[in-house]
């Protein structure tokens, strides 16, 4: 693997980082896109490797964050950079659920089955392509909107009446279970001494 055009020094370490590293990042970012249903295996390892060369030219201005976590921060960069490009949304900044709903979108349009190919590639992209991703992404889910609710009292049914029946709260439930165990002992009797 060649990052950003830098070969593996004699300490076997790549853009600063251990090769152990990188071959971690690798896996999580084959992860990622395996989860987003990516089969092809050529697009697979050409995006894998576009996202760590992004991750390597950022790993020496961040000695101290590891590869893994370098790479996973570029891959949610370049996947929601995609998605604001092909759907005409605002940055992230303004959507942060751009992200979200642009994977369920993805997802909902059956873009691993049909369109594939057209995963991160710059545009233009198919009109088909297009429209069935922005229509998607608007079922996707509507914009979540603070709401309150009121505490309603709850309703126990019958149990509630019985224990609101006179001065001893369940001297009824109490006459009923004596009743029933008494005719149990009766039929008891009954059926034992005849």
């Amino acid at each position: 693997m060649n990052l950003a055009g830098a070969s593996a020094d004699a300490s076997g370490r790549l853009a600063g980082r251990p090769l152990e590293e990188w071959n971690a990042a690798y896996v999580k970012v084959e992860n990622y896109f395996h989860a987003l249903r990516v089969r092809n295996k050529a697009l697979l390892g050409q995006l894998v490797l576009r996202v760590l060369e992004r991750a390597a030219r950022r790993a020496s201005a961040e000695p101290n964050q590891p590869a893994t976590q370098l790479a996973a921060v570029e891959m949610d960069r370049l996947v929601t950079e995609w998605f604001a490009e092909l759907l005409g949304e605002p940055s992230a900044a303004a959507d942060p659920l751009l992200s979200t709903r642009g994977r369920l979108a993805l997802l909902l349009a059956d873009m691993p089955g049909r369109w594939q190919d057209q995963f991160l590639r710059p545009g233009p992209w198919p009109e088909e392509f297009v429209g069935a991703m922005r229509e998607m992404y608007l079922r996707a889910g509507p914009d979540f909107q603070l709401s309150q609710m009121t505490p309603r009292p709850l309703d126990l049914g019958p149990i509630a009446t019985l224990t609101q029946l006179g001065r001893i709260p369940y001297l009824k439930m109490a006459l009923t279970w004596m009743l029933f165990a008494l005719l149990l002992i009766l039929i008891f009797f009954l059926t034992h001494h005849y």
